[in-house]
């Protein structure tokens, strides 16, 4: 750990599992001072008790805090904003990680189905962004990484919501870049693949997504994947902080695979 965020502020959206809380937790062992949000508050406060308690984090300086809120939800955006911000030291990173992975052609997506996904995947992310750029531009600059997907660079079947709203999110990823990289805001999106997160082995965390055959998915990666394995939360997070970092600062627009290799065909 070398302190890469002390005095930073970073806000991550859908922080208490996977991908977010991997997150969450290095940039807090990076001395950050960090927001996570989710709807569930239970397993929220509990994320936020143990990346506190983290080792790590303690020796670094570093503090995560919880806010609930639903991001499909315009209000409480606004109001997940307004408590970061109130709280003081501004505002550096905004990971916006929040997402939904719901299963369908278009003839069996249903109308609820779609309209979740892309409020989720994808108004919520501008709305994320709309609301953080007036803070990142106040503190002189900062980072937007969007949370997007392989999915989002190549087809899948039987994802058609899901591969439509990564699309999206990867194409206003490029173009908040081309709007505000004057400003010193840099806008990038990291795109995992097939990721080993929470909700595949625990169905009690799996509400907002479709079931996974875990077993199915680990064969499946062995035999296609040129990485034949999943990736971890830890791999898929340590591209966000260096995309988040100054380490990365020459890189904006940039669409960035954390697949095993598996849009390289």
């Amino acid at each position: 750990m070398s302190g890469l965020f002390t005095g930073r502020v970073v806000l991550v959206t859908g922080g208490t599992a996977g991908i977010g809380k991997a997150a969450a937790r290095l940039f807090a062992r990076e001395g950050a001072r960090v927001w996570i949000t989710g709807r569930r508050e239970p397993l929220g406060r509990a994320a936020e008790a143990q990346l506190g308690a983290d080792e790590a984090v303690q020796r670094a300086g570093g503090v995560v805090r919880f806010l609930a809120a639903d991001h499909a939800r315009a209000e409480d955006c606004v109001r997940v904003m307004a408590a970061v911000t109130a709280a003081g030291g501004g505002l550096h990173v905004l990971f916006n990680n929040a997402g939904v992975v719901l299963r369908g052609s278009a003839e069996t997506t249903s109308e609820a189905d779609w309209s979740r996904t892309l409020d989720l995947n994808v108004t919520a992310v501008w709305r994320m962004s709309r609301l953080a750029l007036p803070h990142l531009r106040a503190a002189g600059g900062g980072a937007i990484v969007n949370n997007a997907s392989d999915w989002g660079l190549v087809g899948a079947a039987d994802a058609v919501a899901y591969c439509a709203s990564k699309g999206a999110v990867i194409q206003m990823t490029r173009a908040m870049a081309l709007d505000h990289g004057h400003e010193g805001i840099r806008v990038n999106a990291v795109c995992p693949g097939d990721t080993r997160v929470e909700h595949w082995a625990d169905p009690g965390l799996a509400a907002d997504h479709a079931p996974v055959d875990l077993a199915r998915a680990e064969a499946f990666a062995r035999e296609h994947f040129p990485i034949p394995r999943l990736a971890t939360p830890d791999e898929v997070a340590r591209v966000v902080l260096f995309l988040a970092s100054d380490a990365s600062s020459y890189l904006t627009g940039v669409a960035l695979p954390v697949d095993g290799g598996n849009t390289a065909r």
